[in-house]
């Protein structure tokens, strides 16, 4: 099996995280009446490319480990993918889901149906619904890797293809389809269908399997026209822009609604993610400065705790601002991202020492044992 590591990936994970960060610190920003655009911009625009990023690199990593070449275990890969992914988001769910009742006195979520809604859809926490559609793509993986196949074999125009199809099934999914069905479950099945929906990522999903199953071509590629890939980058993030200001000074939209139509699903928010994903993949694969190379490694390798974690760092931050009567000026925003991020990070790293002295924490909140646990080595020793 290739156990060929890739460093851009780690690079791209971490900035990934500080994208997340900003997009729901953006949120937090609208509690004040007179929030920036311009920062806000920054927040919720600029990073729109976080979340479909991590499809990118969870199916490069797949694929760049499994290639297709090699042979592929379907119910060892699940077991893993069930130990790492679908345990902490069970566990996290819970968690999230006890801290409501905590704080709210509201324990109706527990009575069904809507404890099976919380737990299919991803609804205890925001952020959460991303594990829910990296378990669909795992479920499915036999598929995906019948498709690389095939894509493989004219990959420019093959991707072309999915590009447009996803361009024209995310405008369906995002603008034209409604609820409104007699049957409930249908209305919430399409009411929640941005939780659950792989589709809405298919094809950034599937660039990352074919980037890695065609590696050196890709490489080389990004090298031979790196200048055309920051073009493209430049020229996606002005439309992203564009769209925004335009949506806020000529329709009179809000700074909610403005971002609530020029997001990752819009048009140009699918281009503008496929910009980002070759652009920084190209910059982080050049030699980076010592501590700027630090700096996201470390928090790559933290990322997954980071992005449990930081909604419920995120709401305590707030209530206490509240509480002391402190707005979130444009000022403050900036400093409650950054200490969201430390504070994230500080409980990551809390997690990960309680993991190291209780096994079963690091399994139930991570997915994994701790590095020097005889367990993880015994795993490892049969991937």
């Amino acid at each position: 099996m290739n156990k060929q590591h890739i460093v851009a990936l780690d690079y791209i994970r971490g900035l990934a995280m500080l994208g997340v960060i900003g997009i729901h610190t953006g949120a937090y920003s609208l509690s004040y009446p007179d929030s920036s655009p311009h920062l806000f911009a920054l927040f919720e625009i600029f990073t729109r490319f976080s979340v479909p990023i991590f499809f990118f690199v969870s199916a490069f990593g797949l694929f760049i480990s499994q290639p297709l070449a090699a042979d592929f275990n379907y119910p060892a890969f699940m077991r893993r993918r069930f130990k790492s992914v679908l345990l902490p988001y069970l566990a996290w769910s819970i968690l999230y889901m006890l801290h409501y009742t905590w704080i709210s006195g509201d324990a109706g979520i527990w009575h069904l149906p809507t404890v099976y809604e919380y737990f299919f859809f991803g609804l205890a926490s925001y952020q959460l619904y991303f594990l829910v559609i990296l378990l669909w793509f795992y479920a499915l993986m036999p598929l995906w890797r019948q498709l690389t196949r095939l894509i493989v074999k004219a990959p420019a125009t093959s991707l072309l293809m999915l590009l447009f199809g996803q361009i024209v099934f995310n405008y369906y999914s995002s603008y034209l389809l409604k609820t409104g069905f007699d049957n409930y479950y249908l209305n919430v099945a399409v009411q929640y269908r941005m939780n659950y929906w792989i589709f809405h990522y298919l094809f950034i999903f599937i660039l990352g399997a074919v980037c890695a199953e065609l590696y050196p071509q890709f490489q080389a590629a990004l090298e031979r026209y790196r200048q055309r890939v920051t073009i493209f980058f430049t020229v996606t993030l002005g439309g992203m822009l564009l769209a925004y200001y335009y949506f806020i000074y000529f329709k009179q939209f809000s700074l909610e609604a403005a971002v609530n139509t020029v997001h990752q699903l819009s048009p140009i928010g699918v281009l503008y993610t496929v910009g980002a994903t070759l652009f920084w993949f190209n910059l982080f694969s050049t030699p980076l400065s010592k501590w700027l190379s630090a700096l996201l490694s470390r928090l790559g390798e933290y990322s997954y705790l980071i992005y449990l974690v930081h909604p419920l760092v995120m709401y305590h931050l707030f209530a206490q601002l509240t509480k002391a009567s402190i707005p979130l000026t444009p000022p403050a925003v900036i400093a409650f991202y950054l200490v969201t991020l430390a504070l994230s990070t500080g409980m990551a790293l809390l997690i990960t020492r309680a993991g190291s002295l209780i096994p079963l924490v690091s399994l139930a909140l991570t997915g994994s044992f701790p590095k020097q646990h005889p367990l993880r080595h015994k795993h490892n020793r049969t991937m």
